[in-house]
């Protein structure tokens, strides 16, 4: 992000702040609340947001070597992502050619070559079949014509994406926009490095889930024990990109810039920039590095979801860390999970792994979610037809409006 850019946020969030005022949409919406339960509806965002729409599935980092690689099969098509020896992301359907059992079995790993348990029929990670066992008894195959499927895959600014079906058409350029795209460039996405992650199996439809990430109303109520002891909550910049936005509110940091000149601002040390990715990805960049959640529906069951969530530290957040630990591991600047709500708005302190991750243990999962669970029980009951979004829920307009228009559903329904 170009500092002047910062800076203009910084500004916004300091004004909302002195003048206790947040974001403002210019109005009301209802959303009928069957959105959330309806099976013939799940079953459509299923198949447009998740089977035939391009997916974010990590950053550089994950596969950071050649022979690096990771699975994945939680958009329905099992997907194999490795780099080859030529340093390319390569993604393929992580089904043997034979009878379609997994040739990998692991979440993630090094190897040059993938052996299917069933028969051993081998694989090269750029897909080509290298072996096929017992070839005399088995009868002639045509080798080159037998990799294993590739889909479509594309790595830019850092970012990972793959297409889950063979066919897809996977333009990143296109999908993000040339100012968004251009402005997660600058952010350094391809040098983080994955250093924690949590997953997160609740009973709450996968757009409530989303509707966590939608506005700061409730930070100094739900959270005050937690997030709302390091944000103030309550201010919200917020710009759309097409389907996408970005989202920023203020940590407690930033009165700290009031004294110092514009050229020293700096974002992610007194703010959250968080950026929606159409249709199920918030990603979150830190002083530290980043965060990234993936949302998924369960196919299956409209009232449960899965969250995916990541920690990445960047180089100087990562050698920070593994200079102060190799001190000593007991050192008080470093902080864990445990102590990330006691210290977090101290400047003098280094994050450790684990802190990456606390905050969407302890408030996402502990505290948003349990009411996602809540409205879960409240939709499924049919007996409260509609939920609000008021006039400072801009980023839940917008995430609403969007998934219904990719849909050809009516837009929202004005009420103020």
């Amino acid at each position: 992000m170009k500092h002047e850019t910062q800076v203009e946020i910084i500004k916004e969030l300091m004004s909302q702040l002195d003048e206790n005022r947040n974001v403002d949409a210019g109005a009301q919406f209802r959303l009928p609340t069957s959105d959330y339960v309806c099976p013939e509806l799940a079953a459509r965002e299923w198949q447009a947001f998740f089977r035939e729409h391009p997916q974010f599935v990590g950053l550089s980092g994950d596969l950071p070597e050649e022979g690096s690689y990771f699975t994945t099969q939680d958009f329905g098509t099992p997907v194999l992502a490795t780099r080859a020896k030529d340093g390319q992301f390569r993604a393929f359907v992580n089904a043997c050619r034979h009878r379609g059992a997994k040739v990998a079995q692991e979440a993630k790993g090094k190897s040059a070559r993938f052996t299917c348990p069933f028969h051993s029929w081998t694989y090269a990670s750029s897909g080509e079949l290298l072996a096929v066992p017992d070839q005399d008894h088995f009868g002639p195959v045509d080798k080159p014509c037998m990799g294993l499927i590739e889909l479509p895959a594309q790595e830019i600014a850092g970012m990972l994406f793959v297409h889950p079906q063979p066919g897809g058409e996977l333009d990143v350029a296109s999908l993000l926009g040339d100012e968004l795209l251009s402005e997660m460039e600058g952010w350094g996405y391809g040098e983080f490095t994955p250093v924690a992650d949590l997953d997160i199996d609740m009973k709450l439809n996968w757009k409530l889930a989303n509707d966590t990430f939608g506005e700061t109303y409730h930070f100094p109520k739900l959270h005050k024990d937690t997030l709302g002891k390091l944000y103030h909550g309550n201010n919200l910049a917020f710009e759309e990109f097409g389907r996408h936005h970005r989202f920023v509110t203020a940590n407690r940091r930033i009165d700290d810039l009031r004294d110092l000149p514009e050229d020293q601002w700096s974002l992610t040390q007194v703010a959250l920039a968080l950026y929606y990715l159409f249709p199920n990805i918030q990603l979150a960049t830190t002083s530290t590095g980043a965060n990234i959640v993936r949302i998924y529906p369960d196919p299956d069951n409209p009232g449960r979801s899965i969250t995916r969530v990541v920690g990445y530290f960047s180089p100087r957040a990562l050698d920070q860390y593994e200079t102060e630990k190799a001190k000593a591991s007991d050192s008080i600047k470093l902080v864990d999970a445990d102590d990330l709500y006691a210290r977090g708005y101290d400047q003098n302190i280094i994050r450790t792994p684990a802190s990456t991750v606390e905050a969407f243990s302890s408030t996402v999962s502990a505290e948003d979610y349990v009411m996602g669970e809540h409205q879960q029980r409240a939709a499924a009951s049919g007996l409260l037809e509609h939920s609000i979004f008021g006039h400072n829920e801009a980023p839940l307009h917008h995430f609403h409006a969007s998934y219904r228009e990719a849909l050809g559903r009516p837009p929202l329904e004005k009420i103020t």
